[in-house]
């Protein structure tokens, strides 16, 4: 079954990287729901890895803005929440109660490579759906990379185990702060068919 169009251009279509947002909250509940959505993306072996810390205050905010590039301060003050999308690097911990066959938690604890590169791409995926599933729910996403990952890491997650992947600005876009929607690279430009 295909999804109707409407529901393509509110995911992919229309939607936009939200470069400011209208003083609008955005409830718990509703992150809640964004996220039991996200939660039933697939992951190899359903790992799950990836994890969220809602910044919904202006004190959460402000241990925040020393790691920003400064052209995303502004809009990471702007947004009603600010979410640090991590990767739980001990996340095979949880693999006896997750994964349907014996062995899985031993496979990653011993083995560090494998464990990480597990987490980095799981992780990425699980906040890549949980951008879609914002927008599935009529939320504005504005993800950002352009900020000091080792600076998050070191003021939020000071034990190491959490390490953070990426930012997203959340809430109900200001579409007067939109960007022109810029090229996307043809098919034959991005694939290749063997």
């Amino acid at each position: 079954m295909t999804i109707d169009q409407s529901a393509l251009d509110q995911l992919f279509f229309n939607a936009r990287t939200a470069n400011g947002f209208l003083d609008k909250p955005v409830s718990l509940d509703l992150l809640k729901e964004v996220y039991n959505i996200a939660k039933m993306g697939a992951t190899s072996m359903n790992t799950q890895p990836t994890r969220y810390v809602f910044l919904t205050t202006a004190a959460a905010k402000e241990r925040l803005l020393p790691a920003l590039n400064p052209g995303n301060v502004d809009k990471t003050k702007t947004a009603p929440v600010t979410v640090i999308v991590a990767n739980d690097t001990q996340f095979f911990e949880h693999m006896p109660k997750i994964w349907h066959r014996e062995g899985a938690k031993e496979m990653f604890e011993g083995n560090a490579t494998l464990a990480a590169g597990t987490a980095t791409r799981n992780g990425t995926l699980g906040g890549a759906y949980f951008m879609i599933a914002a927008r599935a729910v009529g939320l504005d996403c504005g993800p950002m990379s352009g900020v000091d990952l080792a600076k998050v890491n070191a003021e939020f997650f000071p034990d190491g185990r959490w390490q953070a992947n990426f930012l997203i600005n959340l809430g109900y876009g200001d579409n007067t702060k939109l960007f022109d929607r810029n090229p996307r690279l043809s098919f034959e430009q991005a694939s290749l068919v063997l």
